[in-house]
């Protein structure tokens, strides 16, 4: 009986070890760590220099955190592209790996990278294409980018000669001039002139025509600092380039104009230290009166027309003594009435003006009057 049960029991082990076998489990397939794309690239051109970022995946297609990541390939073309081809440069994996733990913190990173354009190749009918294909280190990727464009128009270069310097009448910049002989047809061109101050933005202050060569800026603060520079912006008129005339603009494809900025004058420095007075008061004018036992002597004159005209100054003298200021604080209006006159007197005046940082003009041609 024993050997019975003994029997028994191998016979259903072997059962149950049999129908184990009968249903094998799939196998998985190994994980491919492919990084999704990118789906953010951005493009924004300079002169010959094209400026790409993105930021860098921290997911595999499969949704699993990236451990390991490869360069990501540059594709650069002048059509719409299936596939990268021979890439125009490539961000290496080791900083995009900088990049990438930093992402793992919990704050996403962009990569950046600056294309340089063949001068072979820039066309006034013609755009860049461009996208990035990220790479795991085993030099494989899940495909393309999203893909942008930039216009293949030539730019011209900044002008040389560019300068500024201070002048009671603003800030005076100039520069040379430059050919546009060999213009491009459907292209026109302007200068942009940029103005900032230390670690600020760049503001557009003028879009100038190419005949210009010098601008005077009077919309700066006094006692501040700022930096100039200029460049020439490329205008490509669509709709009389060849790439939109007649059927093959009927795609819809083409904007009503594109603009390209070229590269950037080296820039200028002015510290608006206002050291300039105003201009010397005009037609000063005496008259005397009186007003029963008072006489008096009133002033009227010009009103200065600078913005920053702070008040007058009035200055008296008898004949072949030396004037001196007679008013104890600013005169903030062009009229002046003296009190302190004495009869069968002849008193000579001027005035001058003073702006609010204190600085003060000539003074204005005299005036006289006699009091009987």
């Amino acid at each position: 009986m024993k050997r019975y049960f003994l029997g028994l029991s191998a016979l259903v082990l072997l059962v149950l070890f049999l129908a184990s076998c009968g249903n094998p489990r799939p196998p998985e397939p190994p994980a491919l760590e492919l990084p999704k794309t990118v789906r953010d690239l951005r493009a924004a051109r300079k002169g010959d220099q094209v400026s790409l970022s993105w930021t860098v995946p921290t997911k595999t297609v499969e949704a699993q955190t990236i451990r390991y990541i490869g360069p990501t390939r540059i594709c650069r073309s002048l059509a719409t592209m299936q596939e990268c081809g021979t890439p125009a440069g490539q961000a290496p994996a080791s900083d995009l790996s900088v990049l990438l733990a930093a992402s793992r913190k919990g704050v996403a990173q962009s990569a950046h990278y600056v294309d340089s354009l063949p001068a072979a190749q820039l066309s006034p009918t013609a755009d860049f294409t461009y996208a990035v294909e990220v790479l795991n280190d085993n030099q494989r990727s899940a495909g393309l980018s999203n893909q942008v464009s930039v216009s293949a128009a030539p730019t011209l270069p900044a002008p040389s000669g560019f300068q500024a310097h201070l002048s009671a009448d603003g800030v005076v910049l100039s520069w040379n001039k430059i050919s546009t002989s060999a213009e491009a047809p459907g292209l026109q061109y302007f200068y942009r002139l940029y103005r900032h101050q230390p670690e600020g933005k760049d503001v557009v202050i003028a879009n100038l025509p190419m005949e210009t060569t010098q601008f005077v800026d009077r919309t700066f603060e006094w006692e501040k600092t700022y930096q100039y520079h200029l460049d020439v912006v490329t205008v490509v008129n669509a709709q009389t380039a060849a790439r939109c005339a007649g059927e093959s603009g009927a795609d819809g494809n083409c904007a009503p104009t594109v603009s390209v900025e070229g590269d950037d004058t080296p820039e200028t420095e002015v510290i608006a230290h206002d050291v300039f007075p105003p201009a010397a008061p005009s037609g000063l004018q005496a008259v005397f009166a009186e007003n029963g036992p008072q006489k008096f002597i009133d002033l009227v004159w010009s009103p200065n027309s600078e913005p920053d005209v702070a008040g007058y100054n009035v200055f008296r003298h008898e004949e072949g003594a030396e004037a001196v200021q007679i008013n104890s604080q600013l005169v903030k209006t062009p009229a002046y009435r003296d009190l302190n006159v004495q009869a069968g007197k002849k008193y000579f005046y001027t005035v001058s003006a003073v702006d609010v940082r204190g600085n003060q003009s000539e003074r204005s041609p005299e005036a006289s009057e006699s009091t009987p």
